[in-house]
């Protein structure tokens, strides 16, 4: 019996497959990012990476179904939310191997499958009733950091006016207040930096940016984008109003041509390339061209496009195509020589943005364009002008459309290019954490506390369930399953405190019990948690609501999901009906 316990266990290699590629998280968890160098054994080349999604990337995953899996879970997420993919990964590998050690207990899968669904409902239900409200944070946040503010400007150089009296007749400064709910946005922020203090910086300076137009305090995430330049020390990095682009070749002369000019503009959604066809476009079938004069000419349909779209680009006498694809190499090349601008590769949210402040009509297709198509008013300036990594000659130019927009851009900088996309990562990871926090109008405590309270209950609820109190619910297996779970949050506080301070794992992990020790004894007021010790006020440490719920959600479908196939496999029957099978004996 033990042998073949043991025997189905390793045929279970789907949940090992993601417990050991999951592990590829742990050095990403924490405030202190590791970066890591992947080679490609073929090529010799290498790259930097900083996040979990960037190693899946770049792993070779053809042959492994589980990973091939992980890594679509991992970039669905990211695409949605941008921040905690590594807080996902390593909840599945976690997780996985707790199902792991339930099946070595002979606890039937369907009972593995119910119980740590029961878990991760009761951390959804920690979270809701932990949740801290944005404006009663701000409230409160406001008022320490006024009085502090206050202390301060009156205790001061007083000595500015006793020095005046030999030097100058400057007068005190003014104190100020906090009037809008601009230094709201950037407290919230600065408790989610999460140790990217530079790359949260630039995203409060966005925010304070954005609200300078007087069109509202909200920060609006789909109004920024970034531009990364290598060459320069990291501390160069800044954000600046507009949207700013690379530009090199023939595009640097045009630029210089054009800059500060009121321009007319069209706006093209899509690829402008003549191959290019719309999402759900099918070519008519059975349909046959007949010959034209084109024909007649030996033309090629890139050809007969290209001298289309010149024609009806030079006929609406426009100077600038913005495109959200890519641009085609040749009509590149051809618009450069007519001094008519073209930018490809701009986020459709900024085409959407200048669109409506230019007055311009986006469309999919070059051949779609006419007059009530072209916006005017836009500007070109040269930002900087600069050289590639590999010597080629570059320049920086903003296009603006005047103070109607909230657009802005934020200009990445690294003297190490390999360091840039990481960088740009680390960005966008601060700005959607801000964003989904004034979205969810909520935030959790962070610091690992939201983690304890889940560790709290589940061992509260496990214990609670025990057989041997009396009063084990319908799954006799659920305090184990509960239990398990419980472990694997301390496994997750232990690796964010190793990799944050740089001490053992083991270390870490004694640690952490001793912080639980002491956590057990707090009163179930979930208002007097936020007062933690760990927590220093004003600069609190804050978690995203939906993201974290979001994250276990997804990690457990996927831990469920492997689980099941491997069972399925072995079996032969499908799980979620494994009730009915009462004659049967289940892995």
């Amino acid at each position: 019996m033990l042998g073949s316990t043991i025997l189905n266990h390793r045929q279970h290699v789907g949940l090992q497959q993601l417990f050991t590629l999951a592990a590829v998280a742990h050095s990403t968890l924490g405030p202190h990012e590791n970066y890591k160098f992947i080679q490609d054994e073929a090529t010799g080349e290498s790259v930097l990476v900083g996040s979990c999604l960037r190693i899946l990337e770049n792993l070779d995953l053809s042959t492994c179904a589980v990973g091939q899996l992980v890594h679509e879970t991992v970039r669905a997420h990211h695409e949605v939310y941008r921040t905690g993919s590594e807080y996902l990964l390593f909840f599945a590998g976690a997780w996985s191997r707790a199902a792991l050690s339930c099946l070595q207990q002979g606890i039937p899968v369907f009972r593995i499958v119910e119980g740590m669904t029961k878990g991760v409902d009761l951390c959804a239900d920690i979270c809701a009733k932990s949740r801290i409200s944005f404006d009663a944070l701000c409230a409160s946040t406001r008022k320490q950091v006024i009085e502090a503010t206050s202390d301060t400007q009156v205790e001061k150089g007083k000595r500015q006016i006793k020095l005046s009296r030999y030097f100058c007749h400057n007068k005190p400064e003014r104190i100020p207040v906090l009037e809008s709910s601009l230094p709201d946005n950037a407290l919230l922020a600065n408790g989610l930096s999460h140790g990217c203090d530079d790359a949260m910086q630039l995203v409060i300076q966005a925010s304070c940016m954005q609200s300078r137009d007087n069109l509202g305090s909200a920060f609006d995430v789909t109004k920024v984008t970034t531009c990364v330049l290598a060459g320069f020390p990291e501390h160069h990095s800044q954000v600046c109003p507009g949207c700013v682009v690379l530009l090199n070749g023939e595009q640097t002369s045009v630029a210089h041509r054009l800059k500060d000019k009121p321009l007319d503009v069209v706006l093209i959604r899509g690829d402008l390339s003549h191959t290019y066809r719309h999402l759900g476009f099918k070519r008519p079938a059975g349909v046959q061209r007949v010959a034209n004069q084109s024909d007649l000419l030996n033309l090629s349909d890139e050809e007969e496009w290209l001298d289309k779209v010149l024609a009806l680009l030079s006929h609406l006498e426009v100077d600038l195509v913005i495109v959200s694809g890519r641009v085609s190499e040749a009509l590149l090349q051809l618009c450069s020589r007519r001094r008519i601008l073209v930018v490809g590769k701009v986020k459709a949210s900024v085409l959407k943005e200048m669109a409506n402040a230019v007055g311009a009509v986006p469309v999919t297709y070059a051949t779609q364009l006419s007059k009530h198509c072209v916006g005017k008013g836009i500007h070109v300036s040269i930002w900087r002008e600069i050289q590639s990594h590999d010597g080629a000659a570059l320049i920086a130019a903003n296009i603006y459309a005047g103070g109607s927009t909230r657009l802005v851009t934020a200009v990445i900088t690294s003297s190490v290019h390999g360091k840039l996309q990481a960088l740009e990562d680390r960005f966008w990871s601060c700005a959607y954490r801000v964003h989904h926090a004034l979205k969810d109008k909520a935030v959790l405590p962070g610091a690992g506390v939201t983690e304890m309270l889940c560790i709290h209950h589940l061992i509260k609820k496990a214990d609670a369930e025990s057989p041997r109190n009396g009063t084990g619910g319908s799954n006799p297996y659920l305090g184990v399953v509960l239990h398990l779970m419980a472990d694997n949050f301390t496994e997750y506080l232990s690796v964010v405190m190793a990799n944050s301070t740089g001490i053992s794992q083991v270390k870490a992990r004694t640690a952490v019990k001793q912080k639980l020790q002491n956590f057990n004894d707090i009163s179930a007021d979930f208002s007097q948690l936020n007062l933690d010790s760990d927590i220093r006020e004003p600069s609190k440490v804050f978690d995203n609501l939906t993201v974290k719920q979001e994250s276990w959600k997804k990690a457990l479908d996927l831990v469920l999901l492997v689980l099941q196939t491997d069972a399925e496999i072995i079996t032969g029957v499908d799980q979620s009906e494994a009730g009915d099978h009462a004659g049967l004996e289940f892995l």
